[in-house]
């Protein structure tokens, strides 16, 4: 175990414990910090949202107003819809404002008898919402695409969906009765642009300004419309929010209810929300400050705790490294001869006294232990090596190297077990040479041999790594597939290993041919033997069949 000096413990010291001091005043102050920023940056918000959404509130406000005070113009009251005074003073409606994109009145059947532009007139418009609250009176409504009439405005040739507003106001004759609705349609881009403006004037970077309706939906801007916009007003809040703003999913941000007209029926918010790392940063920037000084602060104070320690400590360590070249038996130790401690004079004579006694008997025990460790290590690495031999002996065929019928067995076993388990299929390839007595009898076993190794390293060679390929005895050869997924298929791989067979040139023989079969894993195998007999019929089937082939279950 590692034992600090004392000079690093009065260095440490000093240093950690100014260090701790800092930065816990430095966390303290930083979260002060952090929460008053929090604080102005979200009433900063708040003030911005509450600005876009009285302007645009008020805006609403005049449209609704203006639309309704049209309707109740006396040539309105007249009741003759298709008087041409109405289109005129519609006309200059929309000229003088241009946010409208379409205004024209509709009898009390729904039939648009005048519009400006002569857009939608004779079309019925019974069925629109405006419509249908216009009748009963002033009416301001959501956002909404119309088709339609985005089709037939001018300006738009390729006639792109765009979104509108809906104001409406009843016209009503001279006897009170409802002859006919005033519709309008504003551009939606108008009451985005006019929220953008209030936004951006008040120069605050990375705000981005949101409509949200009154299921906390947003409408604008267009590539976030649909999405459900968390703590607006009314609803929880997370801890660290503030009134009227709020924290969460990597924003500061407020909302504000828009100002709507009281007959307008609808419930939009002002949502203006900015990155908390943007709103945050200039905390951070002080906490980041702080602990610089604290990190200085804390070198400043471990430099003077060194040279204190160094002054207190330099005795005792002469001592101990004397002591610790005594122990490493090195020679010719120097001990301080001289020393104003009485104490540390003392020790230093006994322990040059213990020193000679002990170092002539300290070589006698090296020796000794040196050529007992020898000696051990020696057996132990012929113990080793044996053990390795004989491991390898017991699970591999002696004359091609594979693994040996036992270890094929034990394989299986644990391939079969697995399967139950999970369910994870697995395959067995029966591999034998074809007319193999024949080439015993011409050329010798020793021939016979160097083929069956030759073999061996073919079918290696052309399997898998987590293939398994053992000698199942004489010239036949059993592989094992654990993973038999496409494209790696069994019927592949057997037809990649009897291909590489009969391509391949064998000494003094020459060509030699294999004939496999191909046996499946099924789930209602009672034991391997039902596997084993598919597989050994599929190679009696591929040999029937001419030899130098692949049958398989599959």
């Amino acid at each position: 175990m590692f034992k600090a000096s004392l000079r690093s413990h009065l260095t440490l010291w000093f240093a950690g414990l100014s260090l701790l001091t800092l930065m816990s005043v430095g966390f303290y102050v930083g979260h002060i910090a952090t929460e008053q920023m929090k604080q102005a940056s979200g009433n900063a918000l708040l003030s911005t949202a509450k600005s876009a959404a009285e302007l645009l509130g008020a805006q609403l406000r005049e449209r609704q107003l203006e639309v309704s005070l049209l309707s109740r113009a006396p040539l309105f009251k007249r009741g003759n819809l298709d008087d041409p005074d109405i289109l005129t003073s519609m006309e200059l409606r929309t000229q003088s404002r241009a946010e409208y994109a379409w205004m024209g009145v509709a009898d009390a059947d729904g039939r648009v008898r005048q519009a400006v532009n002569g857009l939608l007139v004779n079309q019925s418009v019974k069925e629109r919402p405006w419509f249908q609250a216009g009748l009963r009176s002033d009416y301001t409504g959501d956002p909404h695409e119309a088709v339609l009439l985005a089709k037939l405005l001018p300006g738009n040739p390729g006639g792109e969906p765009l979104r509108f507003i809906d104001f409406a106001a009843p016209i009503r004759n001279t006897k009170g009765e409802v002859v006919g609705v005033l519709g309008a349609h504003a551009h939606w881009s108008w009451v985005t642009r006019i929220v953008d403006a209030a936004v951006l004037q008040k120069g605050t970077p990375d705000v981005e300004a949101l409509i949200v309706d009154h299921d906390g939906k947003v409408l604008y801007p267009e590539q976030l419309a649909g999405e459900q916009l968390p703590n607006l007003p009314g609803t929880s809040q997370k801890p660290g929010a503030g009134p009227g703003w709020s924290v969460g999913h990597g924003y500061l941000t407020s909302a504000v209810a828009v100002p709507t007209p009281s007959s307008a029926g609808l419930t939009w918010y002002i949502a203006v929300r900015q990155p908390l790392d943007i709103a945050l940063q200039p905390a951070r920037i002080l906490f980041y400050k702080l602990l610089a000084l604290g990190v200085l602060a804390a070198v400043i104070f471990g430099l003077v705790a060194y040279y204190l320690a160094l002054y207190l400590s330099r005795p005792i360590e002469q001592l101990a490294r004397a002591a610790k070249q005594v122990r490493e038996q090195q020679p010719d130790v120097v001990f301080p001869v001289h020393h104003s401690v009485r104490e540390i004079a003392q020790l230093v004579q006994s322990i040059q006294g213990m020193t000679q006694s002990l170092l002539g008997k300290e070589r006698e025990l090296q020796d000794a232990n040196a050529s007992l460790e020898a000696t051990v290590a020696q057996r132990t690495a012929a113990l080793t090596q044996a053990n390795a031999d004989l491991l390898k002996l017991a699970i591999h065929d002696g004359l091609t190297g594979v693994f040996n019928r036992r270890r094929f067995d034990e394989k299986l076993a644990e391939c079969s077990l697995l399967f139950q388990r999970t369910g994870r299929p697995f395959a067995l390839l029966f591999i034998d040479v074809d007319h193999f007595k024949r080439i015993n009898d011409t050329y010798g076993h020793a021939i016979g041999d160097e083929v069956l190794k030759h073999l061996a390293r073919l079918i290696q060679g052309s399997t898998r790594a987590t293939d398994f390929v053992a000698r199942y005895g004489g010239e036949e050869f059993a592989v094992l597939l654990p993973e038999i997924e496409e494209p790696e298929s069994p019927d592949v791989v057997a037809e990649k290993v009897r291909a590489a067979i009969a391509g391949a040139s064998f000494a003094t023989v020459g060509r030699v041919t294999v004939s496999i079969g191909v046996g499946l894993a099924e789930l209602s195998d009672s034991n391997t033997s039902a596997l084993i007999k598919r597989a050994d019929q599929q190679l009696y089937q591929a040999k029937g069949a001419g030899r130098n082939r692949v049958c398989s279950t599959a």
